[in-house]
């Protein structure tokens, strides 16, 4: 399989506003919402989504501390490393401080897909909901496909991906776990490696998660 390592991002149009006016202006807060509702947003400010501001203040009206979603890399907010990821089995003993989400092509697939910043494949899960800010893999499931997570008051950042797509809710375990198109998250515990797309198709529910949240299977 072709590494990850030489897939071609596929960036989303970005709009002209975004040209002439700071980043910050092209992301957004998110209010995170708990297990029995869909996550809200609003437009971040500019202070809130600067690579120097503060990320952890609540929203108005929010009881959680906000997600702030930037429509950047990391690397290109001054920041390396992986944010505190970890990769296939490994266990997430504490929630990163930042996630980045990336649109990439790769065969076998002929559409884009999310990976994460160590380049691990992202899959979504037909027994999910779109929009209803639930997952329905909790437990043993859990361990098999972990959640991608982020701290409170931490960032998001995208490439290829149109931050309105972006939301987080909170788990059933009290982690909060990141939605694209309302589709929650995960990683597969089978890829160690770039590249590995081993979750793909597997027990005909999970399937690489394209940057609306979309089902790639080919």
């Amino acid at each position: 399989m072709t590494s990850l390592f030489t897939r071609r991002a596929v960036v989303a149009p970005v709009l002209a506003l975004c040209g002439v006016l700071s980043l910050s202006a092209c992301g957004k807060t998110i209010s995170i919402g708990d297990s029995s509702g869909p996550a809200s947003s609003a437009p971040a400010s500019s202070a809130a989504a600067s690579p120097s501001a503060t990320a952890s203040a609540p929203a108005q009206g929010a009881g959680n501390s906000a997600l702030q979603v930037v429509d950047s890399t990391a690397q290109d907010n001054g920041l390396n490393g992986t944010g505190g990821t970890v990769v296939g089995a490994a266990v997430q003993e504490t929630p990163p401080k930042w996630v980045q989400l990336s649109a990439v092509t790769s065969a076998p697939l002929n559409a884009p897909h999310l990976i994460n910043i160590n380049q691990a494949a992202l899959y979504r899960f037909d027994a999910d909901t779109a929009g209803s800010g639930q997952s329905a893999c909790n437990g043993a499931c859990a361990v098999k496909w972990p959640p991608v997570t982020v701290q409170e008051g931490g960032n998001v950042y995208l490439a290829g991906v149109d931050p309105k797509q972006v939301g987080a809710f909170r788990r059933q375990d009290g982690q909060v776990q990141i939605t694209v198109g309302g589709w929650p998250l995960y990683r597969f515990s089978g890829d160690s490696k770039p590249g590995d797309l081993n979750g793909q198709g597997l027990d005909g529910k999970w399937f690489a998660a394209g940057p609306k949240g979309d089902k790639v299977t080919q």
